[in-house]
């Protein structure tokens, strides 16, 4: 058996069904489930594809795949036929898993219903000895591609252990008591930062992944009914929770995670006050590091945009502009981490650009100051080159999103013949309210120079967001650009 199953007082409870699943219940699942596998041929060096959403029975055939030494495929439960044959053609997958009502035609591998798995007689059913070990691969999870050339970030079993016991060291199993979960469970975020790490530590998980705006709405109440201990989201969860629900009243809410997204020194400021605790933490992690690597709590009387904190159990650096690897200034950060992956699954020219010479280059673009302390200044390739002058997108966001009249702000390259690119921005104004883009470009050149304030304004009524809750500029862009050719 590859992973132990044996976390006696881990429990899940789903709000989003009413299902609630006991250590036993949980355990039972799994050795049904992993003798269902065995049943329907699957090997300790095949893989396993998952696309169902994070009930009790998604961490019931995740645990299942592990106990046998597989690797699971974690996929988003609303990808189409069409992207699933897709992501089924590139990654090779032994065996779809997928909900119970869902019926998928011409699929290349063996095709069974969660409900199936779970109702298989394992009772006396004798799990071969796997023959996988630590370094074999245990979970792929794609970042980008599901109608391309898929990007999957392969981790191996001794990769996540690392993480998820760097995790709970550094949060602490007390806060982890009673954790709750509003996130998709196909990516590293969810996943692994705000499932594995509680349910490996016998800790109880409530999962509210379904109908963000709904869950917003009442959240405050949600975390006072379960008395919720720790929490992790993205930034436009918490635009969405702070604008539309009251506070909780229990101050049960030990600790708070923000992350996957930039998190502006504003924002940061408002979580803090509705949440009642200073204990808000800004995170850094990327799926490859199998999510977190470090985090900062607020001075909450100088709040800094882009304060990452320090390095969880890694070491990080940054590559100057000249090329040099420095522990202090700035430039792209570098990592070395136990719970970096192995590789991109089948792009090795891919992998090969970003681990090199025992690093794994980030491409975000960070600072390291004297004492250690770490920054995220941006994303290199949303870098905008405006006639040789370089202006990171997240510096304009921030300021814009401190203006009153303005809800959210994207900004983003637009090309041009003759600088170059150009700088586009689509906004959203509060309350849906109409924008005075001349008074805007007027107020932005009270803090920035002139060649920086945006040359192409976009008013939207929302900003496009992946299932996520994060922004990818590029789709913003195209979005942006489409709306303008329309009306042209």
């Amino acid at each position: 058996m590859m992973f132990s199953t044996g976390y006696p007082s881990a429990q899940i409870t789903n709000l989003n069904t009413g299902e609630k699943w006991s250590a036993e219940i949980l355990a039972s699942e799994i050795r049904c489930r992993a003798a269902a596998l065995v049943n329907h041929g699957v090997k300790s060096d095949q893989r396993v594809m998952i696309c169902h959403d994070g009930g009790g029975a998604f961490f019931a055939d995740l645990f299942a795949i592990w106990s046998i030494g597989a690797c699971a495929i974690c996929t988003n439960p609303a990808s189409t036929p069409s992207e699933l044959r897709n992501l089924i053609s590139f990654a090779k997958p032994s065996l779809l898993i997928t909900a119970n009502s869902r019926q998928i035609d011409d699929l290349t591998c063996l095709h069974v219903q969660s409900e199936t798995l779970g109702a298989f007689d394992g009772t006396d059913y004798v799990l071969p000895l796997s023959e996988s070990n630590l370094d074999s691969d245990a979970l792929i999870l794609f970042t980008s591609g599901t109608t391309g050339t898929p990007k999957g970030v392969v981790h191996s079993f001794r990769s996540l252990l690392a993480r998820v016991a760097l995790n709970q060291a550094y949060i602490g199993t007390g806060d982890l008591q009673n954790t709750l979960c509003v996130l998709p469970t196909h990516f590293g975020h969810g996943l692994i930062g705000n499932c594995l790490t509680p349910l490996f530590a016998g800790q109880h998980l409530i999962l509210a992944n379904e109908n963000v705006g709904r869950v917003a709405a009442r959240f405050g109440q949600i975390l006072d009914d379960h008395q919720i201990t720790f929490v992790s989201s993205v930034p436009s969860f918490w635009k969405l929770v702070v604008k539309m629900s009251p506070p909780p009243q229990s101050q049960s809410l030990h600790r708070v995670h923000v992350g996957s997204a930039p998190l502006f020194a504003q924002q940061w400021s408002q979580i803090v006050d509705w949440a009642q605790t200073d204990r808000v933490f800004n995170m850094y992690g990327i799926t490859e590091t199998a999510n977190w690597i470090s985090a900062a709590l607020p001075d909450v009387e100088n709040y800094e945009s882009g304060d990452i904190g320090y390095g969880w159990g890694c070491k990080v650096a940054v590559k100057t502009p000249d090329g040099c690897v420095e522990t202090k200034g700035e430039g792209e950060l570098l990592i070395q981490s136990p719970a970096l992956m192995t590789r991109y699954l089948q792009r090795q020219e891919l992998t090969d650009q970003v681990l090199k010479g025992g690093w794994f280059h980030t491409g975000d673009i960070g600072q390291i100051r004297e004492d250690g302390r770490i920054f995220l200044v941006g994303r290199h390739k949303y870098e905008i080159n405006k006639g040789g002058m370089k202006v990171m997108p997240e510096e304009i966001d921030e300021l814009l999103e401190r203006h009153d009249s303005i809800e959210e702000a994207c900004t983003f390259s637009v090309p041009d013949e003759l600088a170059g690119e150009m700088i586009g921005v689509a906004v959203t104004g509060v309350s849906s309210l109409d924008l005075n883009i001349s008074d805007l470009k007027t107020w932005c050149r009270k803090y920035i120079v002139s060649d920086k304030v945006p040359d192409h304004w976009f008013q939207v009524d929302v900003i496009p967001k992946n299932e996520r809750g994060k922004i990818n500029r590029a789709d913003v862009a195209a979005y942006c650009l489409e709306l303008k050719s329309n009306k042209d």
